[in-house]
Order: C-alpha cells, then sequence, then structure tokens
C-alpha cells in the first residue's frame, strides 16, 4: 500500500543473495516510520514476541523468514536437521493464538524435508519464505476482490452516500504484507471511487487502532475517525455505523472467531442493532483442527505493564507513563472469542462464507 504516495510492503528482502530481512518497525509507529534488519532467528522471535511485527499473517510470512534464517546460521559443527526442527519450535513459541504462525512455519518444514546440503536448505527456504510472502499478499487481494461488493452493495442502497464502517484493532496491510484482511475491502472501495469513512477504534491497550490503523488508512488517504474502544455501541445506536468488518488471529471449524479484546463485544452490539458483522481472514488463519473458540483457542495473556502504563511520543522518544495503582492487580487477555452465531459470514480468499463447518470445511475442499 503507499505511504505518502510510495509503495511499501511489511516485511522484504534486498538483493540476488540476502543475508537479512527487512521489516517495517511498528513499535515505533505512528511517530516515527523506520525499517530494522532481522538477522538471526533470536532476532525474529524479538520481533514477533515484542510486536514489532504483528498481525497473524503478517506474523507468519516473519517466521517463514526466521526458519530461512536459521539455515544461513548452519555450521559444520551443526546437526542440520535438528538445529532447523528446533528453531521452528522456538519460533512457534513466540505468539501462541495467531494460527497462521504454525501453519507457516510448517510449511517451510515440509519444503525443507528431504533437502540435503546447506546450501540447497537455505536456497529452499529462502524460495519457500518468498512463496508465503506472495501468497499472503495474492490472498489479502482476493479478500479485497471478494469484500468489495458489500461495501458497494450498501452504497447504491443509500444511493451513493457516505458507507460508515468500523474496524477493530489493525487488520490491515500492517498486520499483512500488503492490502490487509479487514482493510482490503476498504482500500478498494475507496479507490473505486466510493465515498466511505472508517471508525477506527483506539483498541487499548496496544492502541493498534489509534496508532496503526489511522496511520496507514491517512496515509492512502482514506477518510477515518479515532473513538474510543467502547464508542462504537453509541455510534451503531445513533445509525452511524453501516457494517463492521474486523480481523481474526484465529478462526475454528465452527465459525468462532479469536480476535483482538474487545471484539465480542463489538459484535455484539452490531447484532443488537441489526448490522452486519463481517470477519476478513485468509483460510490460513483457519485451524480445522479446532471444533470451537473457547475450548480449543488459548488465549495469550500478556504483560500487565500494557494495562498500567501508557506509551505515548513526547520530546522526540517513545516513554511509559503509569496509569494506574501500584498495588492494583492486572488482568491482560490479548484477545477475546466471538461465537459464529454473531458473525454474518467470513471473507476469505475464496469468496464469501457462512461462519459454519459445512461452509467452511467447503472451502478448503475447493
Amino acid at each position: 500500500m503507499l505511504i505518502d504516495g510510495k509503495h511499501y510492503t511489511t516485511i522484504m528482502t534486498e538483493g540476488d543473495n540476502p543475508s537479512e530481512v527487512m521489516v517495517i518497525d511498528q513499535s515505533m509507529l505512528p511517530f516515527e516510520f523506520r525499517m530494522v534488519s532481522l538477522k538471526s532467528v533470536e532476532d525474529v522471535f524479538a520481533a514477533i514476541s515484542s510486536m514489532q511485527v504483528r498481525g497473524a499473517p503478517l506474523i507468519g510470512v516473519t517466521a517463514a523468514y526466521g526458519l530461512w534464517l536459521a539455515t544461513l546460521e548452519l555450521t559444520s559443527l551443526a546437526n542440520d536437521a535438528a538445529h532447523i526442527a528446533n528453531a521452528a519450535k522456538y519460533l512457534i513459541s513466540s505468539r501462541p493464538t495467531a494460527v497462521n504462525l504454525e501453519w507457516a512455519v510448517k510449511k517451510q518444514m515440509e519444503w525443507l524435508e528431504g533437502v540435503d546440503g546447506r546450501e540447497n536448505l537455505q536456497a529452499a527456504a529462502l524460495k519457500g519464505a518468498g512463496e508465503i510472502r506472495r501468497m499472503e499478499i495474492e490472498n489479502c487481494r482476493l479478500i479485497g476482490v471478494n469484500g468489495m461488493p458489500l461495501i458497494e452493495e450498501i452504497s447504491k442502497r443509500k444511493e451513493g452516500k457516505r458507507v460508515n464502517i468500523l474496524t477493530h484493532c489493525n487488520a490491515g496491510w500492517l498486520a499483512c504484507v500488503d492490502w490487509g484482511t479487514a482493510t482490503a475491502p476498504i482500500y478498494m472501495a475507496h479507490d473505486y471511487g466510493i465515498d466511505l469513512h472508517v471508525w477506527v477504534d483506539e483498541t487499548r491497550p496496544r492502541n493498534q487502532g489509534s496508532r496503526l490503523t489511522a496511520w496507514e488508512l491517512g496515509k492512502h488517504g482514506v477518510p477515518h475517525t479515532i473513538i474510543t474502544d467502547n464508542a462504537g455501541g453509541y455510534l451503531m445506536q445513533k445509525g452511524q455505523v453501516d457494517m463492521v468488518i474486523t480481523g481474526s488471529d484465529r478462526t475454528a471449524s465452527n465459525g468462532d472467531v479469536a480476535n483482538k479484546t474487545g471484539t465480542y463485544l463489538k459484535a455484539l452490539a452490531a447484532r443488537d442493532n441489526k448490522i452486519p458483522f463481517w470477519v476478513a481472514l485468509p483460510l490460513s488463519s483457519i485451524d480445522l483442527s479446532v471444533s470451537n473458540g473457547l475450548d480449543g483457542i488459548g488465549i495469550e495473556q500478556r504483560d500487565s505493564s500494557e494495562v498500567t502504563e501508557t506509551e505515548g511520543w513526547y520530546n522526540g522518544e517513545i516513554i511509559n507513563v503509569r496509569t494506574a495503582p501500584l498495588d492494583s492487580p492486572v488482568s491482560n487477555y490479548g484477545f477475546d472469542i466471538t461465537p459464529a452465531a454473531l458473525v454474518t459470514g467470513l471473507i476469505t480468499e475464496k469468496g464469501l462464507c457462512g461462519a459454519n463447518n459445512k461452509e467452511i470445511v467447503n472451502l478448503f475442499k475447493e
């Protein structure tokens, strides 16, 4: 997507014989735009766990490149297979909820199976990571193609008046490689000339909405307004929301959706106000091994400091300011589960799909 008129993706390598991966450092946005270099498995693990890179599709692609970096670390003293297997386990442990992480690592391991010799392993791993990156870009583009008619339909029903879309967290191109998931239909509709506006939840406690979604929408010229996390329900009651589109970190085979904490409450408010609630995701975010979300999806509990402190820009640097009592205990669930019954449908690279086991399984068969 565009930053001040120039096209960027979130992750890339440079040259014919690269030795590093370049990623956008999302921990610095929106205050400073910079690319950082990842040169080792440790660098990749740290970037994922600290949320320098975040978003389920991008985490998967970054981990795939992490396995390539693992092949660059091989020496004559190492057991190649054991070294790569250990790196795979290590990378999968960096963020437990996002299913794309495990999917991408396992896909890489399948491609590396039976490959002998360090140079061959390095070449195969680099090719595999590049293929996963390409797949995620194309998946997101197709999500946009399949989701844009939903926005176009509302625009026609409103006789060209502005379509108001609410989204939660960041499921934009920053969370992927390009286009995004929830934002892909929005970008395509905007570029097509449909008059639209996005309500951007701030998304506490990490503020991925106010810091990331608002930033990337603004850079691309999409009209938007930042709101507090709990204002969405009121806007729905006042008729100022036409549809909700969110992303997903992991979706169970029955259509239950794990996404950033607060998604469930938006789905409840949307149901109460008869507003469509769509979830945009690639098939790589669907876990067919999990029958339902509440029992089968592990929810990450993150550090309490994310709740007790607020991160902001002051005097040329990012600082943390404490906002909670020193002795108050904290619970910081990173995600929640939105039951399939509250989901209007899924927007995937294969098309629209009901949030139920039968239609989801059929998508994979196709």
